[in-house]
């Protein structure tokens, strides 16, 4: 049985891998096309491209009342984003940082996961009205964002591909995302019920891994090519996209239960934050010691949460 629920959980995230790939290609083919901005690209097309499998898996799971996973997901996924994520792609090669990233985007970032942490303290939940503070705060960044591509657009790029092979892959990479995202909350709950272990470890884990891939090969891809912007840009702006859409969205359709364990999780989220903001703040590049710092720092995080 549990063999059976460990290939569906595989599955699930091979079609959000897949599907995420397909979509962030597609969206991001279309923004280079209309001249927009490589930071805006990744601050916003490739962040919630990457991001949609973290948007399916905690909706669905909020859907089916599966609220430790929704929660879990996006902040076990913000955390992972960071220390795993920036901390291999840094180990890899060194990565570059905008001026606006590092004094707009990355402490907004911190920002909005306090209001997460006062709004699940406050009701032990994220309420539907602040749902709807959440998704107000998403408008005002992508308004931002708008009036950023507004001042810095770019030459529009001629792509192999036309418009509507980048719309097909757009729209079967969403569908793939939505199929995989629920076959992943299925699989991953009958786990987490079969081995005895919490709703919220599985999110924090397993389910923020699978659904974080798209970012780490997006990330990795880009760093390698020397697209920094795409390669920065998409780690922040999906743990934005993370905490004010999907579970703004998230609490909006119902409201979302935050227990008491998850304060603890936003604070090492936080920290790790604060950690990203201070190993680019002097030379406005990622280095790998820091990347290998921020490996350790998740390596200390898992054992807590094992040990706990």
């Amino acid at each position: 049985m549990i063999f059976l629920q460990i290939l569906l959980l595989a599955v699930g995230f091979l079609m959000l891998v897949k599907g995420a790939d397909w979509f962030v290609d597609g969206a991001s083919g279309i923004a280079r096309k209309m001249g927009i901005p490589q930071l805006v690209v990744g601050l916003t097309i490739v962040a919630m491209g990457t991001s949609a499998p973290e948007a399916a898996v905690s909706i669905n799971a909020s859907l089916k009342g599966n609220a430790d996973i929704a929660v879990g997901n996006v902040v076990g996924s913000n955390i992972l984003n960071i220390l795993i994520i920036r901390g291999i792609t840094a180990v890899i090669v060194a990565v570059a940082i905008q001026k606006s990233t590092l004094f707009i985007e990355i402490p907004f970032m911190i920002v909005i996961t306090v209001v997460l942490i006062v709004m699940g303290m406050s009701g032990e939940q994220v309420s539907r009205v602040e749902g709807v503070i959440l998704l107000v705060l998403f408008v005002t960044y992508l308004a931002y964002l708008f009036v950023m591509a507004r001042k810095n657009k770019e030459e529009k790029a001629e792509q192999e591909k036309p418009a509507w092979q980048l719309l097909l892959g757009l729209l079967i990479g969403g569908v793939v995302i939505v199929v995989g995202s629920d076959i992943t909350v299925d699989s991953a709950t009958k786990i987490a019920e079969i081995l005895g272990m919490s709703e919220r470890f599985i999110g924090l884990t397993i389910v923020a891994l699978g659904t974080s891939l798209p970012e780490l090969v997006t990330s990795v891809t880009a760093a390698r090519k020397g697209n920094a912007d795409i390669a920065i840009g998409n780690i922040v702006g999906s743990n934005i996209f993370n905490i004010l859409f999907i579970l703004g969205l998230s609490a909006v359709i119902i409201p979302v239960t935050y227990e008491a364990g998850f304060i603890i999780d936003g604070i090492v989220a936080i920290a790790a934050g604060i950690l990203l903001w201070i190993s680019v703040f002097k030379k406005r590049k990622l280095t790998r010691p820091w990347g290998i710092i921020m490996l350790v720092a998740y390596a200390v995080y898992l054992v807590y949460l094992l040990v706990k």
